[in-house]
């Protein structure tokens, strides 16, 4: 278990300093929630607190089920903007999971992704799996990088017994399936296999 903390970004200085203060503490998560705490991710003062977190090692999750119109352009466009950043968005998009296929692009076009945004299926996973879209979901799982997706159950909406049930009916090899469980949140949280 990781403790995961959180600022408000629209607090300026005050939420910097608490920034610092948690992660001197040990905290290595900070978790952002642009639709409940009705920030724009767009803000420059949220560029300035997730720059931040990354210059101290910290990994910034945000929530991305897309409930914000042009959530997930905004938070490509974030990540594009705090490089030294690690990202985990939350949900791969939502029902709005086509758009991250733009990282398919993004790696090829030389200097612009430095390959820091990571993925949680929290919640969709659920939600797709028996949609007429699931195979196209794996397709995009696929595209935005197997190693950079993490299972996540969304509670208290979604257990974790029916998060892995749902994961289960999912066409990705038993390796792919292994990754996403717990080797790529090992691998990105630098615990020990």
């Amino acid at each position: 278990m990781l403790p995961i903390a959180t600022v408000h970004p629209y607090d300026g200085e005050a939420a910097i300093e608490e920034v610092a203060r948690v992660a001197a503490l040990g905290f290595k998560v900070l978790k952002l929630h642009p639709h409940t705490q009705k920030f724009d991710p767009s803000d420059p003062r949220v560029l300035a607190v997730v720059t931040r977190a990354g210059d101290l090692g910290m990994i910034v999750l945000v929530d991305n089920f897309n409930i914000i119109p042009g959530d997930s352009e905004k938070l490509f466009n974030l990540a594009l903007a705090a490089p030294r950043t690690k990202f985990i968005y939350a949900h791969l998009g939502g029902m709005n999971f086509r758009f991250w296929n733009v990282i398919r692009a993004a790696r090829r076009a030389k200097g612009l992704y430095a390959d820091n945004i990571y993925f949680d299926i929290a919640g969709t996973t659920v939600l797709l799996k028996d949609a007429p879209i699931r195979d196209e979901f794996v397709w995009t799982i696929r595209g935005v990088g197997v190693d950079h997706v993490l299972l996540g159950s969304d509670f208290p909406q979604f257990t974790l017994a029916e998060t892995l049930a749902a994961f289960e009916e999912f066409s990705l090899t038993a390796e792919e399936k292994k990754k996403i469980r717990y080797q790529n949140a090992r691998t990105l949280f630098g615990r020990t296999p």
